[in-house]
């Protein structure tokens, strides 16, 4: 069934109709968006394209300028595995899915549950669209200071999740030269990663 859709932050003139189709709502929202689009010379032409919706999400990069080092973990991806990633693992900074959660208070919650640390401030540094051609999804991306007081449990992540999380500390030169190696290959985490090199995070002042 399809159905009008009708937002008021549209705005696009070139963009008309838009009709979408739930294809599946298992895990997430999958649908078809079928709409009008108008060319350079005028004329309009019907299109149609496929939408994942699975909500917005926060990433962090734990750092601790003293030391030099950040904090990571690592989990099983299956998406990953069954395209060319040999063992499933991937090494990535903290993250998780907003869930009607603000930002901010999302990922210190997803920095606990995974980590083990209790953060009590964190820095927006920008935000993303990681895959817009399928994904609706933004990602916000954040930095946090920790020290080793700050770490309240083992982490992990949540057990009802079954994430099965392993925190990495790393010194920040060697997850640098790790995405060299292709040892990281997750997308968010070298964004991090190279604004933390960028804006000399770890520079002394």
């Amino acid at each position: 069934m399809y159905e009008n859709m009708n937002f008021p932050y549209m705005n696009n003139k070139k963009v008309r109709n838009i009709k979408k189709e739930l294809l599946s709502d298992n895990w997430y929202k999958l649908e078809k968006l079928t709409f009008e689009y108008q060319r350079d010379d005028g004329s309009w032409e019907t299109q149609s394209r496929e939408a994942y919706d699975r909500g917005n999400g926060a990433a962090i990069l734990l750092y601790n300028k003293k030391n030099k080092t950040v904090i990571l973990t690592r989990q099983f991806r299956m998406p990953t595995y069954i395209n060319g990633n040999d063992s499933g693992m991937m090494i990535e900074v903290c993250a998780g899915l907003l869930d009607g959660d603000h930002p901010e208070d999302c990922i210190k919650k997803e920095t606990e549950e995974e980590t083990g640390y209790k953060l009590e401030k964190v820095e927006k540094v920008f935000e993303s669209y990681m895959s817009p051609g399928s994904v609706t999804e933004i990602l916000y991306f954040f930095i946090g200071s920790y020290e080793e007081k700050m770490k309240i449990g083992e982490g992990g992540g949540a057990e009802e999740e079954t994430e099965n999380i392993e925190v990495l500390e790393l010194d920040f030169e060697k997850a640098m030269e790790m995405i060299h190696t292709g040892e990281i290959k997750d997308a968010k985490t070298i964004m991090l990663l190279q604004y933390a090199k960028i804006n000399g995070l770890f520079s002394i002042n």
